[in-house]
C-alpha cells in the first residue's frame, strides 16, 4: 500500500528534491508507509531515503538528510491519518453515541476506535478492532502510552457488555503490550449493577497485577440521556452506590500503595458529586494523568485559580456586572470560587447560571455537553444589555471551530441575549485571568 501526497509545500526538502503535488509516497528506508503512524515513525531518521511515483507512474528513490524534524520535510496529505478513520466494532450496552438525538450534525454518531488516534490525541481504544499486524506495529514502534476502554477484566462480562466476541480475548493485548514495555492508561465505564461492586474490585486487582505497566485506572459512570428508546436497559449512579465505587477504589489504592508506593485508581469527579463527597485535594490526583477522562478537574480548577489570585494585585477598582454559565455539575464550585473572588474584589458582581441540558436531559451535567440553544434560553432575561457573559470552549467544537454541539455559533448566542460573550479557555487560571481582566486587571 501507499499514500498520495496532496501538496508539497514550497521552499521545503522535498519539493527541493523533485517531489510534487499528487506523486504517491511508496516507501522511507524500505518501509512501506500505510499512514500516519508509519510515516512519522519511520521519517524519523536523520538520513532518509524516499521512493515514490510521479504523475507519469515512474518511480524515483531520493536521498535526504536532515534534522529528523518531520514536518520540515513538507509532505501534506489529504488527511492527517493519511487512511480512512477506524470505525468501533463493538454494541457497547452503554454506548453514548447511541443516546444521541437525531438531526447532529453526521461526526457526532461516528464510533472511532483507532489506536492511531490514541496515540496521538489521547483517544480511548477497545483493542477488540485490532489485527495481530498492527498489534505487531504497535510493539515494533513502540507506541506509548496507550489508552484502553477496558471496562472489565472479566472476559464474559466484557462480551456481555461490549456485544462483541472478541471482547473477552482480547484483552490478552494488555500483557502483551505490557511485556512490551509499553505504557497503559485504563478506563473502566461502570454501570450499576453490573461491572461495579464485586466485579470493580476484581477488575482493579487485576490491572493493578500489570503495574508498572499500567499507569492509571478511571472509573466513570455511565452516561445516560433521555434519548434511549429500545436501548438495554440501565440506570444511574445514586448516593449511596457512588460511595460505595469510592471506598472501593480507597481500598483498593490503600493496599496498592503499601505495596508500590503510589496510587493508580481514580474515581471521576462525577462520582463525588453523586456521593455527596468532597472533592480530593491536589495531592490526591498524583499527575493528574486521567484529566480528560473528569478525573481530578474540580480539585485543579480551584487550586489553579486560588494560586492565581493569591498572586494577582489585590485592588481592582472597574466596577462589572459578570455572568458566567456553567453545567450543573461544576456549578456549586464555579459558585464557590466567583463567592472568593467576590471577597477580595468588591468592585465584581458576578452571577453564575446553571444550565440544563434539555438537549440530552436533565442527568447530563457537565458544561463539555451544553449546546447553544439550551446556553441561551438558560441566560435569556438575565444578561443586562452589553453585561459580559463567560462560558468556558469546552462547550464548543475548538478553537479552529467554535461552534456548539448544535451548530449554533458564539455570534449566536451574543445576539440572542445581548451579551458580551467571552470565551474561557479551560483552567482555573485562565478563569481568574477571565475575571480580573472585566474590573481592571
Amino acid at each position: 500500500m501507499a499514500v498520495k501526497i496532496e501538496k508539497v509545500a514550497k521552499k521545503t526538502l522535498c519539493r527541493r528534491k523533485g517531489l510534487r503535488d499528487g506523486d504517491v509516497l511508496v516507501s522511507i528506508n524500505g518501509n512501506p508507509i500505510n499512514d500516519v503512524l508509519d510515516y512519522r515513525f519511520y521519517a524519523a531518521e536523520e538520513v532518509l531515503h524516499l521512493t515514490f511515483t510521479n504523475c507519469r507512474n515512474k518511480t524515483k528513490d531520493r536521498k535526504i538528510k536532515y534534522n529528523g524534524d518531520v514536518d520540515s520535510l513538507g509532505l501534506q496529505f489529504e488527511t492527517y491519518l493519511m487512511d480512512r478513520q477506524h470505525a468501533c466494532k463493538n454494541k457497547c450496552i452503554f454506548c453514548f453515541v447511541d443516546q444521541m438525538p437525531d438531526g447532529m450534525r453526521d461526526s457526532l454518531y461516528f464510533k472511532d476506535d483507532d489506536a492511531r488516534l490514541s496515540f496521538f490525541f489521547g483517544n480511548y481504544i477497545t483493542l477488540t478492532g485490532l489485527s495481530e499486524a498492527e498489534v505487531q506495529r504497535i510493539i515494533k514502534m513502540h507506541i506509548s502510552p496507550i489508552n484502553v476502554s477496558v471496562h472489565t477484566m472479566n472476559p464474559e462480562l466484557r462480551v456481555k457488555m461490549m456485544k462483541n466476541p472478541n471482547a473477552g480475548s482480547s484483552l490478552a493485548l494488555l500483557q502483551r503490550f505490557a511485556d512490551a514495555g509499553i505504557r497503559l492508561n485504563t478506563q473502566l465505564v461502570l454501570c450499576p449493577g453490573i461491572n461495579d461492586g464485586e466485579e470493580l474490585t476484581y477488575s482493579l486487582e487485576q490491572l493493578g497485577k500489570l503495574y508498572p505497566a499500567v499507569q492509571s485506572i478511571a472509573a466513570v459512570p455511565v452516561g445516560l440521556t433521555k434519548h434511549r428508546d429500545n436501548l438495554y436497559p440501565l440506570h444511574g449512579y445514586e448516593r449511596e452506590s457512588a460511595q460505595d465505587v469510592i471506598r472501593r477504589i480507597d481500598e483498593f489504592n490503600a493496599h496498592f500503595k503499601h505495596q508500590n508506593g503510589e496510587a493508580i485508581a481514580f474515581a471521576a469527579d462525577e462520582f463525588f458529586i453523586l456521593a455527596e463527597k468532597p472533592i480530593p485535594d491536589t495531592d490526591y490526583y498524583g499527575d493528574f494523568s486521567q484529566l480528560d477522562n473528569g478525573v481530578g478537574m474540580l480539585a485543579l480548577l480551584k487550586d489553579d485559580f486560588l494560586q492565581a489570585m493569591e498572586n494577582a494585585p489585590a485592588v481592582a477598582t472597574v466596577d462589572r456586572d459578570i455572568s458566567l454559565a456553567t453545567g450543573a455539575a461544576a456549578y456549586p464550585y464555579i459558585t464557590e470560587l466567583c463567592d472568593m473572588f467576590m471577597q477580595k474584589y468588591p468592585s465584581a458582581h458576578i452571577r453564575v447560571h446553571k444550565i440544563i441540558n434539555h438537549l440530552f436531559g436533565e442527568s447530563v451535567t457537565v458544561a463539555g455537553l451544553i449546546c447553544g440553544h439550551d446556553l441561551i434560553e438558560g441566560v435569556r432575561g438575565k444578561c443586562a444589555p452589553d453585561e459580559f457573559l463567560l462560558f468556558s470552549d469546552v462547550m464548543l467544537r475548538s478553537a479552529e471551530e467554535p461552534v456548539f454541539l448544535d451548530d449554533l455559533t458564539v455570534e449566536d448566542v451574543a445576539r440572542e441575549t445581548g451579551a458580551q460573550v467571552m470565551v474561557v479557555q479551560d483552567g482555573g487560571t485562565q478563569l481568574f485571568d477571565a475575571l480580573f481582566s472585566l474590573i481592571g486587571g
